[in-house]
């Protein structure tokens, strides 16, 4: 069987990381050619991973070469012609009266593909779009629907944090994201508190759910009624990191602590 090496490589900054196999050593950072299914592809290495990791690291696509200056000539090209093609698309999208956003044009490193990546409320009929497109570049064409999150990674911006969005800081993968986490973590259900640039709930909602799951085992739900030493009463509050609550009893605030949990890391 012939010797493999897996490694992870990407096509944008904090873009998604696909997994190739190489028979030669590639080292970290440098640029690639990748064999995809959409043609050859120019990337980036991020990252080395022991085959031992991935089932069925056979069937990976290949890294076909370490690039060479003609061929980062070529991606720089590529990069000019798809923003003369993403200005080109905009136009006939306005002629064609589309209700519809083109975000972003890429061609693949062969330029087999050119793919427009857009933004729309419906479904929408872009048949004439395409050929139109076809006949101007005489390549393949995509039209590729994108989400509200795809949009913010793409355009960037700064969340509330003051940082710069995560997805297009440092997120190669964006998680489901779900109101329960919101609610694990006792926030607020104030969109303009839970949700980011996107319109969507925070990615960084994820970050913190299992410690707050963990910690919140045991833990008295809001309103529960707790025997005290001073009588019974309903939890007013609680504090999930540091797994303490407080207990209205006669209009005295109660505070006890059920000390640290065997699942919290903090």
């Amino acid at each position: 069987m012939d010797k493999y090496y897996i490694y992870g490589v990407n096509f944008k900054d904090n873009g998604k990381i696909y997994n190739f196999k190489s028979k030669v050593k590639c080292p970290i950072n440098v640029t690639v050619i990748t064999e995809t299914e959409k043609g050859e592809q120019f990337g980036r290495v991020v990252s080395y991973i022991k085959d031992s990791n991935i089932k069925n690291y056979e069937e990976l696509k290949d890294i076909i070469r370490i690039s060479t200056k003609n061929d980062y000539e070529t991606y720089l090209k590529n990069l000019r012609d798809a923003e003369s093609a993403l200005k080109e698309s905009r136009e006939i999208v306005k002629e064609l009266g589309l209700d519809m956003k083109i975000i972003n044009a890429t061609y693949t490193f062969d330029r087999k593909q050119l793919i427009f990546n857009f933004l729309a409320d419906e479904r929408v009929d872009f048949r004439e779009l395409a050929k139109r497109l076809a006949s101007v570049y005489r390549t393949r064409i995509e039209l590729r629907q994108i989400g509200a999150r795809d949009k913010a990674r793409e355009i960037g911006g700064v969340g509330s944090c003051g940082e710069k969005i995560c997805c297009a800081k440092f997120l190669n993968h964006i998680e489901s994201v779900s109101m329960n986490m919101a609610k694990n973590q006792g926030l607020a259900l104030n969109p303009a508190k839970i949700n980011g640039l996107c319109g969507r709930l925070l990615c960084c909602l994820t970050y913190e759910d299992e410690e707050y799951l963990a910690c919140n085992k045991g833990m008295p739900d809001i309103g529960e009624y707790i025997e005290t030493e001073k009588g019974k009463g309903p939890v007013i509050s609680k504090d999930i990191l540091n797994r303490s609550y407080k207990v209205l009893v006669n209009n005295e605030k109660i505070d006890i602590s059920l000390g640290d949990c065997n699942g919290c890391t903090k």
